[in-house]
């Protein structure tokens, strides 16, 4: 398969999971929060309720990790939701109170003033804008995208492919409704803030966004090429994930997300799951060898499939069962 063809294949992939489950909340909410003006300065954060619609039936998935003087539990998150979807269910709850330390992705999701700088760092090329690389009848339909998320063609012009793409990909879900300030994370960070839970991330900001940012220059292109034609379709897609995600349907997250990842877009599945899932599973053993419990929240798609976290876990001889 050409890489023209895996990339048109897998953009809507792509986008439903750096915007729902795989690449991080902080870049999604910096987007989120100011796409138009290229990231030049931060909007101010609205207020995040430390609540969550009632959930029906089981819920989402929960797995435990154990030993003689540490419990872990594992919690796959959507990053952007509809604030109308439940997912916190009574064990979801009861774990989350029961521990002392919370875990995300990143620390600081939320944090636009120390986003702000490293998207101006990572995300802007003003030296090569896009006009220089694109066509005239493909900057005509980026204006025309660029509208969607109340922006033109030349005020993207000094950003990267990479950050257009994702951002013309992230505007269709907001529009939808789906919105970071509706996401476990946030959520859960506000309730772990109020009750005086220590914070901590298995990753940096920096990381994140070096994650697409690091992508070869002709991938960024094509991701670009084909978010501008396919750009629309990432509602439907995440409302199916979200749907599988809120009833624990974890075989169903596999095949909508990281089946298609891995086979249409091998380089991003090693970049975004395999080696992120192997540096936590590292981290998550480290943990291990202290004592007391922690809740553990990162995007869904890092605990579903062959190369999860769980799976990465007890290959290693490490025990995780499934909280029912």
């Amino acid at each position: 398969m050409t890489l023209s063809n895996r990339l048109k294949s897998s953009v809507s992939t792509l986008a439903q999971g750096v915007c729902g489950v795989a690449a991080g909340l902080a870049l999604v909410f910096a987007i989120a929060g100011a796409p138009g003006e290229a990231f030049a300065q931060a909007a101010p954060a609205p207020a995040v309720s430390a609540s969550a619609p009632a959930i029906q039936g089981q819920g989402p998935a929960l797995w435990v990790v154990k030993d003689t003087d540490s419990t872990l539990y594992l919690f796959g998150s959507i990053h952007v939701l509809r604030p109308t979807t439940g997912w916190a269910s009574p064990r979801v709850n009861a774990a989350f109170e029961s521990a002392s330390d919370i875990w995300f992705e990143i620390s600081n999701p939320d944090d636009q003033a120390a986003m702000i700088p490293l998207i101006q760092q990572y995300g802007l090329s003003p030296q090569t804008p896009l006009s220089s690389r694109l066509t005239p009848e493909e900057l005509a339909e980026l204006d025309v995208a660029a509208k969607t998320i109340g922006a033109s063609a030349a005020q993207l012009e000094p950003m990267k492919p990479w950050l257009v793409a994702l951002s013309l990909s992230v505007a269709p879900l907001i529009k939808a409704g789906y919105d970071p300030q509706s996401g476990v994370e946030l959520a859960l960070k506000a309730r772990a803030e109020a009750a005086g839970k220590s914070i901590h991330g298995f990753e940096t900001l920096e990381d994140q966004i070096g994650m697409l940012a690091t992508l070869p220059d002709d991938v960024q292109l094509e991701f670009l090429r084909e978010t501008l034609k396919d750009y629309d379709q990432a509602v439907t897609l995440l409302d199916s994930l979200v749907e599988s995600w809120a009833k624990g349907d974890v075989p169903a997250l596999e095949r909508l997300i990281v089946e298609d990842m891995k086979t249409d877009a091998p380089e991003l599945y090693k970049v975004l799951l395999v080696d992120r899932n192997t540096d936590w599973a590292d981290q998550i053993q480290t943990q291990l060898q202290g004592s007391g419990t922690a809740f553990i929240a990162v995007g869904a798609a890092h605990l579903a499939g062959d190369d999860s976290v769980q799976s990465i876990l007890k290959s290693r001889g490490v025990a995780v069962e499934s909280v029912e």
